[in-house]
């Protein structure tokens, strides 16, 4: 018995279809999920450093720069190095949600999308509540000077 090619092609799509949704639940080993969370961790902790070494030459930059603009680039270089963590944090979150399947994989991997999300925003929250403050990060306003 013959069978029509439109009928080969779709039998083709459905097997493949079925392959890529049973390969999307399965769990990787224990094994494989440490590796995966080691490597993340080590990329997070990279990109966590050059971060903070570009926070740093910011910094050092806003050190020329008249009081609110070196305020300014203080918060920006603060905020790219908290979007760093978050974001590696995030990886590694992701990374162990593959030990898990189904709807525990699924709740795990939107809460820890959840989490990048807050801490996202938190960021910026901070960067936006200290740009444009012209006071020096050791000095606090609260400090009473004599009559």
């Amino acid at each position: 018995m013959k069978i029509p090619i439109k009928s080969e092609m779709l039998i083709g799509a459905i097997l493949a279809t079925l392959l890529v949704m049973g390969g999307c639940n399965r769990t990787e080993s224990p094994a494989q999920t440490r590796e995966d969370v080691a490597e993340a961790q080590r990329d997070a902790d990279k990109q966590l450093a050059r971060a903070q070494r570009d926070a740093l030459q910011e910094r050092t930059d806003a050190l020329d720069e008249d009081p609110g603009s070196a305020a300014d680039m203080r918060a920006q270089a603060d905020y790219e190095v908290a979007i760093a963590k978050a974001e590696g944090e995030h990886r590694i979150a992701i990374e162990k949600c593959e030990a898990l399947t189904g709807k525990a994989r699924d709740a795990c991997k939107r809460q820890a999308d959840a989490e990048l999300e807050a801490a996202k925003e938190h960021a910026r929250e901070q960067r936006d509540r200290r740009q444009g403050e012209d006071i020096d990060d050791d000095m606090h306003m609260d400090t009473v000077l004599p009559d």
